[in-house]
């Protein structure tokens, strides 16, 4: 048999070179098969080359981006102990606003405009429902931290059908029903709203619900149909309404539930089953409307007109129609807030 270190020469029997210098080292190190370990450690390489070039910078991303959300959360430390001295679900509450206020801040530079307009008392709030709404999250953080006051929100009956959202046993909470408890989100009736607004207290309600949040789109078409209910709660409690809209929620997540087929599904089981897509970090802005007061001669159709052509104007005056995903993003790195 040839020996393996005479073909590490010149000529047409010459081993490759790596070969050869494996070969060499398999000699010096008194190690056999190193080929076999070198050819494996290729293989691996070949494998998590996609990990190296792509996972692994954007886990990188994600570190820093969990970091900044913890010094956000670092920052009101004295906040949040003092709030946890006082009462539990308080503190509670205030942990999770910080931790959403910093995913608003960085994820989508969010900003709310109008802030003042919400009174000290009671007031009824009535936003567009997007897709998601991510954003009326972000202001129920916002309220809670700057105003230290409780939104409470009425929320779509599916929402308390959801899996772990009626596991009380005992008077104790689990699940997630614990999340709509502490976060005071209600189903109604009428009555239980009225009752909330005369206890002081903020409500929200968005009349075009899960249908607004599958049928709409990056039109931002208002889709209500004949609901009043809202206007009466507000008539019979006597107080103010605010309208509310957010730019660009429409291009921070999409539906697709404006398609035949998914519609038919949510009009046949109440039950919001069309796919969506999104998560971009847009740039997002609330903005509230002037106050409609209470006025005991208007009724509950005229006020529920009056209202949607408020939410309509803020519409009209802060969002790009249609809505644009890659305008959206781009308005991160500028202070232009509508392009006409």
């Amino acid at each position: 048999m040839i020996d393996k270190n005479q073909t590490c020469g010149t000529g047409q029997d010459s081993m490759p070179s790596m070969t050869c210098l494996i070969h060499v080292l398999e000699e010096w190190f008194g190690v056999e098969q190193l080929e076999d370990y070198w050819n494996f450690a290729n293989y691996l390489l070949w494998v998590f080359t996609p990990l190296i070039l792509l996972i692994l910078p954007y886990f990188t991303i994600f570190l820093l981006y969990l970091t900044i959300i913890f010094l956000h959360i670092y920052k009101r430390k004295n906040v949040l102990k003092e709030a946890y001295s006082h009462n539990l679900w308080d503190g509670a509450r205030k942990t999770v606003a910080t931790l959403w206020d910093g995913h608003a801040a960085v994820w989508h530079g969010y900003e709310v405009h109008g802030m003042e307009k919400i009174p000290e008392g009671p007031a009824l709030i009535i936003f567009y429902h997007g897709a998601i709404p991510i954003d009326f999250y972000y202001f129920m953080a916002k309220i809670f931290i700057h105003k230290g006051r409780t939104c409470r929100v009425v929320a779509d009956h599916f929402v308390f059908k959801i899996p772990g959202s009626q596991q009380k046993q005992a008077k104790k909470v689990y699940g997630f029903s614990l999340l709509l408890d502490v976060f005071c989100a209600i189903h109604g009736p009428r009555e239980k709203c009225v009752e909330i607004l005369r206890s002081g207290h903020l409500l929200a309600i968005s009349p075009g619900g899960v249908r607004e949040a599958l049928i709409s789109d990056e039109t931002y078409n208002i889709v209500w149909g004949n609901r009043k209910g809202f206007a009466q709660v507000a008539i019979d409690a006597k107080v103010p309404i605010i309208p509310m809209f957010t730019q660009n929620i429409r291009e921070g997540f999409r539906s697709l539930g404006g398609t035949r087929l998914f519609r038919w599904l949510y009009e046949k089981f109440r039950y919001p089953f069309a796919p969506m897509y999104g998560g971009f970090p847009v740039k997002l802005r609330t903005y509230l409307g002037d106050p409609i007061p209470y006025d005991p001669k208007i009724t509950a159709e005229e006020l529920a007109e009056k209202t949607k052509d408020a939410v309509q104007a803020l519409i009209d005056k802060h969002q790009r129609i249609p809505g644009n995903i890659m305008s959206a993003l781009l308005e991160r790195f500028h202070n232009k807030q509508k392009i006409d």
